[in-house]
Formats: structure tokens, sequence, C-alpha cells
């Protein structure tokens, strides 16, 4: 829906959807260790949090539980033990907020609250806090269940949340979170040295309608590229109450941008969800359907492209610290390259593929150039892939520090970027049937 404001599109969280029980679990201290420093905002243009004008809040805050039970083993996708934990990466979470729980205690920071000031560390809606434990939380007491990447630095940017909504000048109200705001919130996050930034956020636009009231996030989204971040973000999901309606000629935000690596869900057999919003500007699926919510009650589960996405995000984070030299296009890239591939090509459902955190996380250090079909997962020099493909070496995997450094930088060497530019040539540009990310 769209109001009278100017760059004042509502913003939505990707909401979750309790679906079945699965057994609680006793839960353990997250490591803990040197908190990076984050410096604060160091661009003029870069808008401070604050409270927002004529905030009030509609419903009663839930309180995240306290980060447990973790997912089930098989709910989501493992990497390989060993490889990369995330270590030295921050990742900024955009959401509702997320709590300081059990399972984040010691890599977790606010970055700011755009909604009614302060840090960031308030979730009223939980969605915030389940999105960052499937993105980077500890374990739980069994040993099992920790995020995509548990070793990451996470800062949180409350941006958006259902409970809260806003008096416009006219007298209507409206849910707090916006499309200015979360451009503000991506700026700040660069400036506060994310190497990655979770968007489980999503607004759907009539396409005419994009250059007047989407230009500050085409912006934001641009610049942080421009930085070396890579923006992860949700799809969206079909909710006609909502605004991805799946109405011809709407266009989901900020998923749609060249600059975003744009996910959808599937279930736990690799088949598309069926509210993930789909188009050409889907990049990657990943699972989001039936998964243990992380900070709910016992017994819930959640389904949304919201929780597919940090499944990417953590990933994503794993990969900059394995392979360093690696721009966030770079990233990206090889990610969609090492995903499982659709038997019948590349598909406006599920992008080029499935995550797959091993292949992209140990695959041999070639990567087939994709001919006209697109990227092919984990071929080798000597193994199955495009007939037309060839292969290009990787710069080898940097060795793991020993120790978290005080402030992790945002961008890979630029100098190292070549490695993948035949890859990069290969995959399919988002105009045209095709998509390709730039890149730094």
């Amino acid at each position: 829906m769209t109001r009278a404001r100017a760059a004042g599109v509502v913003v939505a969280g990707v909401a979750a959807v309790a679906l079945a029980a699965v057994p609680a679990a006793d839960l353990a201290a997250a490591p803990t260790g040197p908190v990076p420093a984050v410096a604060g905002a160091t661009r003029a243009a870069v808008r401070d949090p604050g409270p927002a004008d004529g905030l009030r809040r509609t419903r009663a805050c839930t309180p995240p539980g306290t980060g447990g039970p973790g997912a089930a083993p098989g709910a989501v996708p493992r990497p390989p033990d060993g490889l990369a934990t995330g270590a030295g990466q921050i990742v900024a979470v955009i959401d509702t907020g997320v709590a300081a729980v059990p399972r984040l205690a010691g890599r977790l920071r606010g970055g700011g609250d755009y909604l009614a000031g302060g840090d960031g560390l308030d979730d009223c809606d939980g969605h915030g806090t389940d999105v960052a434990l499937l993105l980077a939380g500890a374990a739980d007491g069994t040993g099992t269940g920790a995020g995509m990447a548990p070793g990451a630095w996470l800062v949180s940017l409350r941006q958006s949340s259902a409970r809260f909504a806003v008096r416009d000048d006219d007298g209507t109200e409206r849910p707090a979170g916006e499309i200015r705001t979360l451009a503000a919130a991506v700026d700040r996050a660069v400036a506060l040295g994310a190497s990655v930034i979770n968007v489980s956020e999503v607004v759907c636009v009539p396409a005419d309608r994009l250059d007047d009231v989407a230009a500050p996030l085409r912006t934001a989204v641009a610049a942080a590229r421009r930085a070396d971040v890579l923006v992860v973000a949700a799809a969206g999901n079909l909710d006609p109450a909502g605004t991805c309606t799946g109405e011809p000629g709407l266009r989901p935000l900020p998923a749609l941008y060249d600059d975003v690596l744009a996910v959808g869900a599937v279930d736990g057999d690799d088949r598309p969800a069926p509210f993930s919003v789909a188009g050409p500007w889907v990049d990657v699926a990943a699972p989001g359907v039936g998964l243990p919510a992380p900070a709910g009650p016992e017994g819930a589960v959640v389904s949304g492209t919201s929780y597919a996405a940090p499944l990417v995000a953590g990933t994503a984070a794993l990969v900059r610290e394995r392979f360093p030299m690696l721009t966030a296009g770079q990233v990206a890239d090889r990610l969609r390259a090492t995903a499982r591939r659709p038997g019948a090509g590349r598909d406006d459902r599920v992008g080029d593929g499935v995550l797959d955190p091993s292949a992209a996380l140990s695959a041999e250090p070639l990567l087939l150039v994709p001919g006209p079909g697109g990227p092919t997962a984990g071929g080798t020099a000597d193994g199955p892939g495009t007939p037309q493909g060839t292969t290009v070496p990787l710069p080898a995997p940097a060795p793991r520090p020993p120790d978290l450094p005080a402030v992790a930088g945002i961008g890979a060497v630029a100098a190292a970027g070549g490695a993948l530019a035949a890859v990069l040539a290969g995959l399919r540009r988002r105009t045209g049937g095709a998509r390709r990310f730039r890149s730094s």
C-alpha cells in the first residue's frame, strides 16, 4: 500500500507462520569473546536512529523466548565442520530488533532503533530475533541447532514492527517502518562496518512508482555494493492482505535491485514454497517452510522467505571468512554458481537453485564458467558440467585467524577480484532473462 508522504511506503516484515510442535532443548551459554568496536556513523548522509514522529504501540509486545530450541538437525543445510564459522565478519540484521538472548551472547551489538530510539536490542515481535538466531545463533544445550554462521558478530538495527503504528499528518495510521528508514538503516549498517546485511523485510510497489517512492532505497543498496557490502534480502511472501498480493506489475523491494541477492523459499524437498514471491529478480532459494522458531515459544515453527534469507546471509559470512579476497559481488555469484540447480534450468521461483553451503565452502578451487544454460553447481575440471564451460582457478582459502580482530573491515581485497571475472561474465542478468552482479 502506498501513502501520501514521499518515500513513505510501509515496509512489512515477512511474517512468521506458526505451524507445528517441536521438542524443546536446554540451552547452553553462547561463546563469549572480545566484542568488536562498532564505530558511529561516519557519513553525513547517514540518518541517525531516533523515535519516529507520532509513534504509538497498538498491540502488546511479545518478547522473544530464551533463544531455543535450536533448529532440528536436517531442518536447515549445514556447512562442513572446520571450514568457517563467520569469525571476523559483522552481519547487520535490519528487522524488528534483536533481543540479547543467550545463544547470541558476546556477539551482538546494537546499531540503532528507527522506531523508538535506543540501541536496536528491543524486539516486540520476535521476528528479528528468530532471523538472527537462524543466521548466527550458537548451538543449543544438545550441541545441535547452531545458526549458519555461529562465529559471526551481529549488529541489530530496529526498523519495523507490527506492534507499533505511526500517525500521519492527516490523522491516518500506518504500520511502523517505511522505505526511507530502511534506506537509512542500510546506510548505517555500511557505516558500522558490516560485510553482509540481512533484510528480511519487503514492500511491493507498483513498477510505475519505483522512481518516486523508492529512490532512497535504490541509492542505499547501490552505495552498499560500492562499499563492498553484500545485501541479502527476502524475496517476499504472497499476502492478499499485504502489499505483495501477486497482482501483475508489483515489484518487491529491496529484492528487486541488481545490487541485492534476493532469496526465495523452498520446503525440505527443495520444492518452491507456494507463498514465495517469484520473478526474474530471485537469485537463489533456501529452506523456509516449517523451520523451528529459535526464539519462539516451545513447539513453534515458522515459514517465510524471511527465514530463508538469513541462511543465505550466514553462508555469505562463511564465504567471506574463508575467501577474504572475494568481493561482495563475487561472493554472491559463488553462492549462485554452487547452488543446486533446478532440473529444467533457472526458475523464477528459486533463481539459480537451492543454497548449498557445502559446495560454496568446500568445492575445489575451480568453478565451471557456465555456458548459455547458466552456472553449473559443484563442477570441477574433470567432473560433470556444462559442455561449453571452462575452468577458472580461485584463490586458495586464507587460513582462519586465531583471534577475532577488534574491528572487521568492510571490504575484501579488491586487487584479487579478477579470479572470478569469467564466472561473473557467465552469470545471467536479471533483466532480459539474465542477471549478473557488478564487481567492485
